[in-house]
């Protein structure tokens, strides 16, 4: 199942097409506090649809529709108020005893007889699910469209809109504020990097191989840990050419379906045709968690430390 998700992600992601602080500590600090003061109930959201929903109190029974939402709502304190889930969800480790209401088509007859005070969905599938979701609206269900987070900007807005609606905005602009802090504080460390490795992320293997070109969360994450995506010349998500791929001649290869691929390292080193290519030659080709680099939810950041270690073991030890 989650082989599919992943791939049902990478079609997505296809079709589809840090933040700085300058500010003096203290400064920051006070900007900080002023946006930390929670909200009172009622509230009105504006989601990624433009849709303004009302929330009359703090919801006590939540059901999430994908899993980065889960992972915000948990990150949140609010384990406890999610009756339901999709089939995709892993994580935390509590999800797998929450309800599970569907994956790629929801169960509206499962999320409606749990009674949820609020549904939180997401603008990735929205368009798939409309009528879905109208029905949900229809029998008195809030329901509000997270947005398809494309970078860090947007994901923190996930993560504000989800504080906002769950009444818990001091932790959501706390947690951001946490974000931000240790991606400036990977960023830093990376800049010590000698030399500026070129590399070539995998989404999925040989012989059908992607990889994410410019405008894109994986060549951001690149970015933040000066390392050189080689496809960063192409835009989104693109099938590479092998035989390009080979004379640009990356120094690493990262690979991300580990989870449902046996052994991909091995697969890549011993790939016909790649034996001359340094990654290959220096055996650096390193699987990380998918879930960490593409899930955009507050694990995003550790994704990011994750590349930094596969890509800079040197300096991130």
């Amino acid at each position: 199942m989650k082989k599919l998700y992943s791939l049902l992600i990478v079609i997505l992601l296809i079709l589809g097409a840090l933040a700085g602080c300058a500010e003096k500590k203290d400064e920051s600090n006070t900007k900080v506090e002023k946006k930390s003061e929670n909200i009172t109930f009622p509230v009105t959201i504006k989601d990624a649809l433009n849709n303004n929903v009302v929330l009359k109190k703090k919801p006590e029974k939540i059901v999430s529709l994908i899993p980065s939402n889960t992972e915000i709502v948990f990150a949140l304190g609010l384990g406890k108020n999610v009756v339901g889930v999709s089939d995709f969800d892993n994580y935390p480790e509590e999800t797998a005893k929450k309800e599970k209401v569907g994956g790629q088509e929801i169960n509206l007859e499962k999320i409606i007889s749990l009674k949820p005070d609020v549904v939180f969905a997401h603008a990735s599938n929205a368009q798939n699910s409309t009528d879905g979701l109208k029905q949900l609206t229809d029998a008195g269900i809030p329901v509000i469209v997270v947005n398809d987070a494309q970078n860090f900007d947007q994901v923190y807005d996930s993560i504000e809109m989800i504080g906002k609606a769950t009444g818990e905005k001091k932790k959501a602009d706390e947690m951001i504020q946490g974000m931000k802090d240790k991606l400036a504080e990977i960023k830093a460390k990376a800049e010590k990097n000698k030399v500026k490795k070129k590399v070539l992320v995998e989404v999925s293997p040989a012989p059908e191989i992607y990889t994410p070109g410019k405008n894109t969360f994986m060549n951001e994450m690149l970015t933040i840990i000066n390392a050189e995506n080689l496809a960063n010349d192409q835009e989104g998500w693109i099938k590479i050419d092998q035989e390009a791929m080979i004379k640009r001649n990356p120094d690493v290869i990262i690979t991300t379906y580990g989870y449902y691929v046996k052994n991909p390292a091995e697969q890549v080193l011993t790939r016909k045709g790649w034996e001359n290519v340094k990654a290959v030659k220096n055996k650096q080709v390193i699987d990380v968690d998918s879930d960490r680099v593409t899930r955009p939810g507050p694990r995003i950041v550790e994704g990011v430390e994750d590349l930094a270690k596969a890509i800079y073991p040197e300096v991130f030890k």
